[in-house]
């Protein structure tokens, strides 16, 4: 007896010794590490040494099986991704991702296995689960219950984040709209508003390697910003999100913080689509669960320019036809339900002709405003002027109460089809489809199944009151945009959310925008939020800041919502930069910034560069601007802000020839709520 305890005492740390399995990405400089320690998988990052997640636990608990305790690491398997690739309507034409791969096999106690995929590149680590069939080649299908994927960040850390909101709460039960606001440098101890965690993207800010905690005095709105970009007293930037998402699984997002585990994976709530389908997401076997993304960097740069929500993606179905991009015009923003009739619908096509938009979006009610049979008759107006229609719809159903019509038109594959002939039949291109409010699968299946029947009748698709789109400018050819954040009606809507413009503004190429393209809903050029321009309350914002906004918001078909008055206000150069401004984009450089203070980026279309800045707050802000895609010491277009002589908070604006220095450089002054372009 004394003997065979021996033996076992000699046998047990070989049984328990832990595994790891570590993969870095081609440059070297990004680490992962994977470890079974405790019968419990967890990873790790660093960035050029520096820990960025500290280990954090990984798995899922499924109907069949339990992945998240008594797991082993049973085998590894490398591999490297070189692929290139094209898309018309993100921040980047032409895509080249490289990264190294590595799947770890992984069986739990019961000796079921699954399979953690990761794909590591030089500043995105992104993984997912490979879930096979067991033992006699069942089951062949599957529930996940829950996830154990967590994602655990060093202390001091700091957060830019929205709140994920309670399900059927909010005007006649719409929400989730995913319109929450966010929070800067808020600490990772705070709870979320609503309980419910935070809604994907999730931005962090790691701390000063020198203090421990950030230098940055927390603020919940905007922040007074400085000359100097505080980007040099943190340790780094992380970008949490996912992509994938299709009608096989659910959305996901962020639950609040736990000391011990991080920020762990969520499901939908069960309440979300008024109750209506599982929270938990039902796969075929075998199958694999979204991609989880994590963008890090040691400046902001890496976080702007990602593109890992599409390079990990593949195109579900093929175009019907090439697509158009563009600019929309849209009534609805200033002139609201009154404006949808015959009318004021033809002043806003002949306002897209005039400017040489390719689009008109007529908003809800059309139906019984102009009603079915005199659209058509608009439609053939709107072709004779050079402009294509576009029409909202209501996406319920049973989701909520939202009763704008047209109404149960894209809420089942009959009422769908019969629509979609219809409007190719009138000529119309593109739909926006309002009021999802959810991110279960029954909702993932319902925007997959609206995108590809659009498909066959060559209709593009944009999507509000919903959620993040998650790599579905690569996965569906004819989708566009979608709202998913707190979106310009609202300046509309209340005087609060028009002072908070500019910081929103310089809030998302951090964040939403990001990832996914975003219908913020228009540049808005009426000084007033009133149909005569006289009258409600004021845009807190400068003409410059609005027309900067259109090369900031990232989207392929853009919302210029001018008015028809418009025309005789704004000055020559306005006209003219409104007419030129483009909507797709060849590249993308991030030059300098800070969430919800300011933000300066480059996009290139074509051969000519745009130079677009924001001030998100209420100080001037002189700021030295690196061009390098312009030769030093040449001359360029610039417009920009200056104050009216007799009354300093009236701003006009100038277009002016200054010439960049020999480093090539420009010293530029943003006022507050105002913004810069520089073009050729």
């Amino acid at each position: 007896m004394k003997r065979l305890s021996f033996l076992l005492l000699l046998l047990l740390p070989l049984v328990s010794e832990a595994k790891e399995a570590v993969v870095a990405s081609p440059d070297g400089k990004l680490i992962v590490t994977i470890n079974d320690n405790d019968g419990h998988i967890t990873y790790a990052a660093s960035l050029n040494g520096k820990k960025m997640l500290l280990p954090s636990a990984l798995g899922f608990v499924a109907n069949f099986g339990d992945f998240t305790q008594g797991l082993s690491i049973v085998g590894t398997s490398a591999s490297r991704v070189d692929k290139s690739y094209e898309m018309r309507q993100v921040k980047q034409s032409k895509m080249h991702y490289v990264a190294s791969k590595l799947a770890v096999e992984v069986e739990n106690a019961r000796q079921q296995k699954m399979t953690i995929e990761f794909s590591v590149s030089d500043h995105d680590l992104a993984f997912r689960y490979l879930i096979p069939r067991q033992k006699n080649d069942n089951p062949k299908c599957a529930v996940i219950e829950r996830e154990a994927t967590a994602f655990n960040l060093p202390q001091g850390t700091t957060t830019f984040l929205t709140p994920q909101c309670n399900p059927m709460i909010g005007w006649e039960r719409t929400k989730p709209s995913y319109e929450e606001g966010y929070r800067t440098d808020a600490a990772m101890t705070d709870r979320s508003f609503y309980g419910q965690g935070y809604t994907f993207p999730c931005l962090f800010r790691l701390p000063s390697p020198a203090s421990g905690t950030s230098r940055t005095k927390p603020n919940r709105t905007s922040q007074k910003a400085s000359a100097k970009s505080p980007q040099s007293e943190t340790d780094g930037w992380i970008l949490i999100s996912e992509t994938g998402v299709s009608s096989q699984y659910c959305g996901s997002h962020l639950s609040d913080y736990d000391p011990r585990r991080g920020y762990v994976i969520a499901y939908p709530m069960p309440g979300e689509n008024n109750g209506f389908g599982s929270a938990s997401p039902a796969i075929s076997l075998p199958g694999s669960t979204p991609w989880r993304t994590v963008t890090v960097g040691e400046s902001l740069k890496p976080i702007v320019e990602t593109t890992i929500a599409y390079d990990l993606v593949e195109p579900l179905y093929e175009p019907s036809q090439q697509y158009a991009c563009g600019r929309y015009t849209w009534s609805w923003l200033i002139w609201q339900d009154n404006s949808v009739n015959w009318d004021d619908q033809v002043s806003f096509i002949d306002l897209a002709s005039a400017m040489g938009y390719e689009f008109c979006l007529v908003d809800g009610w059309w139906d019984k405003n102009i009603g079915r049979e005199r659209m058509g008759k608009l439609s053939e107006y709107a072709r004779e002027k050079g402009v294509a229609l576009m029409l909202w719809y209501n996406s319920n159903g049973a989701e909520n109460d939202a009763p704008q019509t047209p109404r149960d038109c894209m809420n089942t594959s009959i009422a769908r089809d019969r629509e979609m002939a219809w409007l190719k039949s009138i000529g119309v291109k593109g739909i926006k489809v309002d009021f999802f409010g959810g991110d279960k699968q029954e909702t993932m299946k319902l925007y997959e199944d609206i995108l590809c029947d659009a498909n066959r009748y060559g209709i593009q698709c944009i999507f509000h009151g919903c959620t993040l789109p998650r790599g579905w400018e690569r996965m569906y050819p004819n989708y566009v945009s979608s709202e998913a954040v707190l979106a310009s009606e609202n300046v509309y809507f209340n005087e609060d959310a028009a002072r908070r413009e500019p910081f929103d503004l310089t809030m998302h190429p951090f964040c939403r925008n990001a990832v996914g393209t975003m219908d913020w809903g228009g540049v808005i050029m009426n000084r007033f939020m009133s149909r005569d321009n006289k009258s409600r309350h004021t845009r807190k914002t400068t003409n410059v800041f609005e027309m900067a906004s259109g090369i900031t918001n990232q989207a392929a078909i853009q919302c210029v919502a001018m008015q028809p008055n418009n025309l005789g206000e704004l000055t020559q150069a306005e006209l003219d930069f409104l007419r030129r401004m483009p909507s797709t984009w060849d590249e993308t450089r991030f030059i300098d910034g800070y969430p919800g203070r300011y933000v300066v980026l480059a996009r290139r279309h074509g051969a000519d560069w745009y130079v677009a800045g924001l001030n998100g707050t209420a100080e001037p802000l002189t700021i030295s601007v690196s061009m390098p895609m312009f030769k030093a010491g040449e001359a360029v277009t610039l417009l920009s802000d200056v104050a009216d002589r007799k009354d300093k908070a009236t701003m006009s604006t100038v277009k002016s020839a200054p010439k960049l220095d020999k480093l090539g450089r420009l010293k530029v002054t943003l006022q507050p709520g105002g913004g810069m372009i520089v073009h050729k």
